[in-house]
């Protein structure tokens, strides 16, 4: 079975900066899976809050994670840092799937590569809501 391979840096539009952690890996001397999840949801929302989109604890609507995927292709390992990019894959009524690239530090390709989609759904109701003018103005600048 043949595998697509993965995107290279210029397929993101913006990165954040994580310091690995001891805790980070496992048994084996790497960073576990579960990491990378972490990871994608730091970077994610790191860009919501500094965008003005996330407010925890009063903003409406809110995005619930519904589907989050992963594929492995080099290991990391405490110590370092890695770069996480984040770009829009899809720009849904009221979702948003993130392409998100995991590379060690001034890496060209990526360690592992996934997606992440939130469905923005009302605090209260945790129904589906659309997305605010304002916020696909904000979402499409990194499709």
């Amino acid at each position: 079975m043949s595998r697509p391979e993965p995107r290279r840096r210029d397929a993101y539009r913006h990165f954040t900066t994580i310091t690995t952690r001891w805790a980070d890996n496992d048994a084996y001397g790497h960073v576990n899976n579960t990491v990378y999840y972490a990871w994608f949801d730091t970077a994610v929302n790191e860009w919501l809050v500094a965008q003005g989109l996330l407010d925890i604890e009063h903003g409406d609507p809110i995005g619930l994670v519904v589907e989050t995927g992963c594929r492995y292709f080099a290991p990391l390992s405490y110590p370092g840092e890695v770069e996480i990019g984040i770009a829009v894959d899809h720009l849904g009524g009221s979702s948003v799937t993130y392409r998100v690239g995991v590379f060690a530090m001034g890496g060209a390709a990526p360690a592992a590569e996934g997606h992440f989609t939130h469905v923005y759904v009302g605090r209260d109701s945790r129904r589906p809501e659309a997305l605010p003018d304002d916020w696909r103005r904000k979402l499409e600048a990194l499709a």
